[in-house]
């Protein structure tokens, strides 16, 4: 006979599956439109337009995913009022997550002139580089709205564990923006300008979509709004507290990637455009890893709202097998295939030989921050932020310091710096999982720990 715990753990992992592979699907067309603007504007006879490209593309990871907490802190609380079985809560977070959305977006289009400038002096690109960026960020900043809307939508919805739905408007989203890039670049002759256009484009195509099955996954729910809870500042407390400690480790993160893309372009536009293609190689990486994490945010956070954590320790440890796998197989891949991918994204023989002589960090790279991408997941789900928050700045705290003291090395400090701030943040993530499981997620502590949890963020 099949123990229950058996029976238990298979289940686990079937849901984690049923909820991964849609994940995974939708995730990868993200880098893949990544690879596709990498591929067009990159055959281009020109590297600036890529350099361009890169510099706008990255301005905009710090814009937009800076305020990623509107996904991120969507997913974590609506899974646990799933769990907890409060339809009405749910409800009232999505209408809560759209309106911050919408105040947010219009002020970037407001204020983004100033921040376009800042963020272009930042990352200290050559001139004709950044000329190229600031022409591509002032169309970029247009889509402001309707990204951040889309992170509410697409958070909600994965907090319900409705990944399908998440699948349905990432393939639109890319799909649309894909064919757009190829239009317009490859049939119209534009540049990154017309790169900058598809994706605006794309994105409120994303926004009409996700609004359409948001009306009609809320007939499913009981409850309404509540007036109160949509335009009293108070009531957005428990967001705010979880979405402060988001926002500043995304801006930790993405300012250890800007970091890296700036250093690069320092050495010369070659450099710049070599990084670009191994960096997609890493995002590739990262969105294939995030579905099993994605699938851990929901299945945990709603163990959280049921208090059960021998559920949760179920799900983490099911997830980590699942993403094992994935990373191993993307170090294989790219120790085996690197050199092809390469010659796809790019034409350019300086920048293709370039990118070649730093591959080896792309084979290392998965092994290593396998475990960041994991426990991010759990940790959003448990709405446990500040860890999150915490292990980004212990990251930072080794990152600078090494690459200041291998900058004789060239860009092989600068990926020696990247790897030790991932080894170090998925370090801290995991003691303190461990800590916390020997302490308040333990199952037998159920009432004290989920309040302690909640609180966490």
């Amino acid at each position: 006979m099949t123990s229950p715990t058996t029976t238990a753990r298979a289940g686990t992992r079937q849901r984690i599956l049923s909820l991964a592979w849609p994940i995974i699907l939708s995730n990868i067309t993200v880098p893949l439109l990544g690879l596709v603007d990498t591929a067009v504007v990159g055959h281009l006879p020109d590297s600036r337009y890529l350099a361009g490209v890169t510099l706008g593309a990255t301005l905009f990871s710090f814009l937009y995913w800076g305020f990623g907490f509107l996904r991120m802190g969507t997913t974590g609380l609506t899974s646990q009022a799933v769990g907890r079985e409060a339809d009405g809560e749910v409800r009232n977070l999505l209408g809560q997550s759209l309106l911050l959305a919408l105040v947010i977006g219009m002020w970037l289009i407001l204020a983004g002139g100033p921040l376009v400038t800042l963020g272009l002096w930042l990352l200290d690109g050559s001139e004709v580089a950044t000329a190229l960026a600031a022409e591509y960020a002032r169309i970029r900043l247009l889509s402001a709205p309707a990204v951040l809307a889309n992170y509410a939508i697409l958070g909600w919805f994965l907090g319900q564990q409705n990944s399908r739905v998440t699948l349905a408007i990432l393939v639109l989203t890319n799909g649309v923006n894909i064919a757009l890039d190829l239009l317009f670049v490859v049939g119209l002759g534009m540049t990154s300008d017309g790169v900058a256009w598809a994706t605006v484009l794309a994105d409120y195509t994303a926004l009409a979509f996700g609004l359409w099955l948001v009306s009609r996954q809320l007939k499913l729910l009981e409850g309404r709004f509540l007036r109160e809870r949509l335009l009293r500042l108070a009531a957005y407390g428990e967001l705010f507290r979880v979405n402060a400690n988001l926002f500043v480790r995304t801006l930790g993160l993405l300012f250890a990637m800007a970091f890296f893309t700036s250093r690069g372009a320092a050495q010369g536009d070659t450099v710049l455009a070599a990084n670009a293609v191994l960096l997609q190689f890493i995002m590739l990486t990262s969105y294939a890893l995030d579905g099993f994490a994605h699938a851990a945010e929901a299945l945990a956070g709603r163990a959280v709202g049921r208090r059960r954590f021998d559920e949760f320790g179920q799900v983490v440890r099911s997830a980590a097998r699942f993403s094992l796998v994935t990373a191993g197989l993307a170090a294989l891949a790219f120790a085996l295939g690197g050199e092809w991918l390469i010659a796809l994204l790019t034409g350019l023989p300086e920048v293709r030989s370039t990118a070649g002589d730093y591959l080896p960090w792309m084979v290392v790279m998965p092994l290593v921050a396998v475990w960041s991408y994991l426990l991010d997941g759990v940790f959003i789900g448990a709405t446990a932020i500040r860890e999150m928050r915490n292990s980004i700045y212990a990251g930072l705290a080794v990152y600078l310091p090494l690459w200041w003291l291998t900058t004789p090395l060239g860009n092989h400090g600068l990926w020696l710096a990247f790897l030790a701030f991932a080894v170090v943040r998925s370090g801290v993530l995991a003691a303190y999982y461990r800590h916390h499981r020997r302490s308040r997620w333990r199952h037998h502590a159920a009432a004290d720990g989920v309040e302690g949890v909640s609180r966490a963020g």
